[in-house]
């Protein structure tokens, strides 16, 4: 039961593949990541890959005791995240 001091989550919504035609979401062609795949990839620590996931900055899916990422949300996060240092 959700109590209304609680603070609301930051998770963004991420589109991971077009709908059917029964309006429902269709996962079958999305690429997910292990935490350790994504700190490979972003070059941080998987530390920093949690913090990111456990503030909502990165949407993910829990699959038992870890998690799991959308290849296409690490993509986003990336691209919405650089800017120019020159």
């Amino acid at each position: 039961m959700a109590s209304s001091d609680e603070p609301p989550t930051r998770a963004k919504a991420v589109n991971l593949s077009s709908a059917d035609k029964d309006g429902k979401a269709s996962l079958s062609g999305t690429q997910f990541l292990t935490v350790a795949e994504v700190a490979s990839m972003m070059r941080v620590s998987k530390m920093t890959v949690y913090r990111l996931l456990h503030n909502g900055d990165m949407p993910s899916v829990r699959v038992g005791r870890s998690f799991r990422v959308p290849a296409e949300a690490v993509h986003e996060y990336l691209q919405t995240s650089y800017f120019d240092a020159g």
